[in-house]
């Protein structure tokens, strides 16, 4: 499974001894490691070209927080983190079992009973996820890993506190393109609809071995995503609707992860009859795929914790105790107020969590408070009856005699003390002030605007080059240039291995949109689109003596090779 190190990976981190390599992305390099108690653990190491970029670094951290966040059945717990050295890494529980894309690849797409226990389970995985108030944004088969206890969800580096600053705001597009939602490729707020979206897509790839809108040309599957239905035909009974609704163009049409479970097992969504429903239009509710659903879940999430510990084995116990015991009615709390928008968290009362960078952080165990029942909204809604009774004292302030206890005699006094002789001298001070300051402001914005200009016009070049990115024995074999940025195709003989770049011909600060592609012939894809200073990738894959694809952009440029270099 781990893959054999190259000269460039580090040996060691701290105390875990590195053995192997796990895989890379866009944000760093996964190897496996052991502890000083010989426990093989997940090393995720940040990319060297990120370590000096403090929205890179931000997201490193945010990931041990949101990751401490989470419910331990459904993910990696986090074991230790170093966030203050010069290359931060994140150890994690190491999940013996190859990912969804890796099973489907060497397999063949799942069927059945198989296909549905996985829909079930990541569906509940994704449910605990979004009660604890995180949006993943990044939900695709190689950040699902088939453990030998169930599938857990992992990889939350672009991951979203729903009640962190900003977060219902227009977020950058990050992500795999594949299993972007439409509303993400449009620049909109993002919700937790944008994961039920990715998990359709997932489930697609998992019953046909294909993402529902394609894995080519990323403007190509882009334009899919948008303007055209997937096709479902591989899917059956209750998951193909399922899937079809979370699907939908539009983020307010799509179920939350509770429903998808819900109509898995057979159980309609919705509150239980006679309970009271949250103010609010059913519009309104359904742009987050949660507000009006709030009242059944107490009496939901149960039946769906045993449905999900009849299907699963191994884990399955422990998803049906932490389902059931996050949906345990509590007494009402100070927290129920109004109908949640976008922009509040999914579970009300829970407290931000504050990372501690290079500290060891033992397996997230914390007690959530769960979401209000239908107690609570009963809570919510008595209040309304009280501004019956406020109105009825506005009959007695009627009687009129209260002004005349303010006399018009009352006035005089007051015009007593107005010697209006004094204020004269105010016209000297106005004089010297109004001089004054006209002539600094003329003087100061003269100055700096010649100085700052002129650090500008002297570019540092890339001290990277394509053979020192994708590492030791990768020659060039091809290159395509988009004037300020160049993409390189280069190929290791002795590894059988092609691998893509794209470097910027010079170190941009403020950063510019770059992507590197490769994908080889019957076998795997590759790619890794975001906004860089320096270079995108590199993307590694093996293909001796098969054709690939490759390409990448800068800037508003893209370009894409057909087949070429077959062996």
């Amino acid at each position: 499974m781990a893959q054999a190190l190259t000269d460039d990976d580090p040996r060691r981190l701290g105390a875990f001894e590195i053995t192997g390599r796990l895989g890379e992305g866009g944000q760093g390099v996964v190897y496996l490691g052991s502890g000083p108690d010989g426990r093989q653990v997940a090393i995720k190491l940040l990319h060297a070209r990120l370590s000096s970029d403090p929205e890179a670094r931000g997201r490193f951290l945010r990931e041990v927080s949101v990751a401490q966040r989470v419910a331990r059945f459904c993910t990696a717990a986090v074991l230790h983190a170093d966030l203050a050295g010069n290359r931060p890494y994140i150890v994690s529980e190491f999940v013996p079992g190859p990912s969804l894309r890796q099973l489907v690849e060497r397999e063949g797409p799942r069927r059945g009973a198989a296909l549905d226990r996985l829909a079930i389970s990541t569906a509940t995985a994704l449910s605990a996820i979004h009660r604890a108030g995180i949006l993943h944004r990044d939900l695709k088969p190689a950040n699902v890993l088939m453990g030998p206890e169930g599938p857990v969800v992992i990889d939350f580096g672009i991951a979203k506190a729903l009640d962190s600053p900003g977060a219902t705001v227009t977020q950058d597009t990050l992500g795999t393109p594949s299993y972007l939602a439409p509303e993400q490729l449009r620049g909109a707020p993002v919700t937790p609809a944008v994961d039920l979206f990715a998990w359709g897509v997932t489930m697609v790839f998992a019953a046909t071995g294909r993402p529902a809108f394609g894995a080519d040309s990323i403007p190509a599957v882009i334009n899919r995503i948008l303007n055209e239905q997937p096709d479902l035909s591989a899917l059956d009974g209750p998951l193909r609707g399922v899937v079809a609704a979370c699907l939908s163009k539009d983020p307010a049409r799509r179920p939350s992860a509770d429903d998808v479970v819900a109509h898995l097992m057979g159980r309609p969504a919705g509150p239980p009859p006679g309970s009271p429903g949250v103010a609010g239009s059913a519009g309104a509710a359904g742009k987050d795929g949660r507000g009006a659903r709030r009242g059944g879940r107490a009496v939901l999430l149960p039946v769906a914790a045993g449905a999900v510990a009849a299907v699963l084995a191994g884990g399955g116990a422990l998803i049906a105790q932490t389902v059931a015991s996050t949906a345990a009615p509590v007494p009402p709390t100070a927290t129920p107020t109004t109908v949640p928008t976008g922009s509040e968290p999914l579970v009300e009362g829970t407290a931000s969590v504050a990372p501690v960078p290079s500290a060891t952080m033992a397996s997230p165990s914390r007690s959530r408070t769960p979401r209000p029942t239908a107690g609570t909204t009963r809570q919510a809604t008595a209040p309304a009856k009280k501004p019956a009774h406020t109105a009825r004292p506005s009959k007695s302030p009627t009687p009129t005699k209260a002004p005349t206890r303010s006399p018009s005699p009352s006035d005089r006094p007051t015009s007593a003390p107005t010697p209006t002789g004094k204020p004269t001298p105010t016209s000297k001070p106005t004089a010297s002030p109004t001089a004054k300051p006209t002539v600094k402001p003329t003087v100061k914005p003269t100055v700096k605007p010649s100085v700052t200009p002129t650090p500008k016009p002297t570019p540092k070049p890339n001290p990277y080059t394509a053979a020192q990115v994708c590492g030791s024995g990768y020659k060039v074999l091809e290159s395509h240039a988009f004037g300020s940025g160049t993409t390189y195709l280069l190929y290791n003989g002795a590894v059988g291995k092609n691998c893509v770049v794209t470097l910027s011909k010079y170190v941009v600060p403020q950063k510019v949109r770059m992507s590197a592609i490769l994908q080889v012939k019957g076998g795997a894809t590759g790619s890794d689109t975001g906004v860089y200073t320096a270079y995108a990738g590199p993307i590694r894959l093996a293909a001796k003596k098969v054709c690939v694809i490759w390409g990448g952009g800068y800037g508003s440029a893209t370009w894409k090779s057909g087949w070429s270099h077959c062996g």
